[in-house]
């Protein structure tokens, strides 16, 4: 199914009437919209008379969560922090429910006039046309978890970052949620559904507070771009529900938040599905083999592409706790890395590996490029995982910690060869001002662990 999308030209929303708010917004190296709001009549004036475009610090492509700037690199002291051109797409706008009288327009980080290769979107444009080099094209459906809490920010702060869920046991496939959140996930249906982004589907997850949201499948730049709205939509929602929407890997001992990756290959040549079975083949085509067995290949190697934080590997490190701690694979099953699922035509491959914090661009570059490098090597995957892959000792580990995933991303030949050296370095550096912010900090498990014990 195809993802609808009533996009239309910005002058266009002008006549219209109705908009005083352009957000020019591109997706930040943490997978965040950052950007800047326009006076919609000015903007209108300028567009009559000329093509629009703008330029933002560059460091937005180069820090941590908490904005930190680098030491050094292209967006640093060093550097001075120069800026990055920005081209606008006006003729995909939209306008966005959730922000009355607000119109959105996405924009693209330039170097030298093409898509800057360090920007997400850049990484993942590269992955995409390596595999459209070899007449595929990849589409993806994007399936996100996240936890409602009770209260704001500041009142999370106020109880010492112990938030509480919106609901409380597992109420895993419930459809008598509290009415509270019964009327959140309305309305966020409502307002997606409005900007042209309607939901596939909606559910309760098995963890207190957390909600399932599903995209129908669309091409890769789409389906991230969607993820990046439906963050935006579900916090300011949850804000005026007296909730708030918490994208993390792991928001609470015990609780891992996922972003599955639904992938697909169709032949540019209008032949078909790529990974559907043929006479003779049981789970996958040929091509799917391959695809799988690059995957199992390549995301042990590109661990800070799908989880970039500390907090990301809580989520990999329960045993059984339905994400993936090995690189396996098997038929609709859950214990592993690649999932298989689907029938016929609609055979694909769900990835499991990404956290609710995963910029979305960065993590589907990887599995574009595992895909990309089964195909090219005519790689063959081990035997598919029957029951618990949790057990598979022979099966290789997924990364433990973000230390040891940036020491596999940055010595892999395989990574290297895929994204290059420049690419690897950027996003090696990003993870280091992630785990240099934690190196410091005394967390409260610490002292409740040594307090009497030590």
């Amino acid at each position: 199914m195809s993802a609808p999308g009533p996009e239309g030209s910005l002058a266009d929303l002008f006549d219209g009437g109705g908009v005083d708010s352009v957000m020019v917004a591109l997706a930040d190296a943490q997978g965040r919209m950052k950007g800047k709001l326009f006076d919609a009549g000015t903007l209108r004036t300028r567009l009559e008379r000329e093509p629009v475009s703008s330029e933002v610090c560059g460091y937005l492509l180069g820090t941590d969560l908490g904005m930190t700037p680098a030491e050094r690199g292209m967006w640093s002291w060093e550097s001075g922090f120069g800026d990055i051109e920005l081209d606008w797409h006006v003729e995909r706008a939209r306008l966005l429910p959730w922000l009355p009288g607000t119109a959105l327009v996405w924009a693209t980080p330039l170097h030298n006039g093409r898509p800057h290769p360090l920007s997400p979107t850049g990484i993942l444009a590269q992955q995409a046309a390596g595999l459209v080099g070899m007449g595929l094209a990849p589409r993806v459906g994007l399936e996100c978890e996240f936890v409602l809490v009770e209260g704001s920010e500041r009142d999370a702060e106020r109880s010492g970052w112990r938030p509480r869920p919106a609901t409380l046991g597992n109420l895993d496939y419930a459809l008598d949620a509290p009415g509270n959140v019964t009327a959140f996930l309305r309305e966020l249906r409502r307002v997606l559904a409005e900007a042209g982004l309607p939901i596939e589907a909606l559910k309760l997850e098995g963890a207190p507070g957390q909600v399932e949201v599903t995209f129908p499948f669309g091409p890769v730049e789409r389906a991230c771009e969607q993820h990046l709205l439906l963050k935006m939509a579900a916090k300011a929602v949850a804000e005026r529900h007296g909730m708030s929407a918490l994208f993390m890997a792991a928001p609470f001992t015990g609780t891992g938040s996922g972003l599955h990756l639904h992938l697909s290959l169709h032949r540019l040549d209008g032949e078909g599905a790529v990974f559907a079975p043929g006479d003779g083949e049981e789970l996958l085509s040929q091509k799917g083999l391959e695809a799988v067995a690059g995957l199992l290949d390549v995301l042990p190697v590109t661990g800070p592409m799908w989880a970039p934080t500390v907090n990301s590997y809580r989520r990999l490190a329960r045993d059984r706790g339905f994400a993936p701690r090995r690189a396996t694979w098997g038929w609709d099953n859950r214990s592993c890395a690649v999932r298989v699922v689907g029938h016929g035509s609609g055979r694909r491959l769900e990835v499991r590996v990404s956290g609710a914090d995963a910029n979305p661009y960065l993590a589907v570059a990887a599995v574009l490029a595992g895909v990309r490098h089964g195909i090219a090597g005519g790689l063959e995957p081990p035997e598919p995982a029957v029951g618990d892959s949790y057990q598979d000792a022979k099966a290789r580990r997924l990364p433990r910690d973000l230390a040891s995933a940036v020491r596999e991303f940055e010595t892999d030949h395989i990574a290297a060869e895929l994204f290059g050296v420049r690419v690897i370095a950027h996003l090696a550096s990003l993870a280091g001002l992630e785990l240099d912010h934690h190196a410091a900090l005394v967390s409260p498990a610490e002292i409740a662990r040594s307090f009497a014990q030590s």
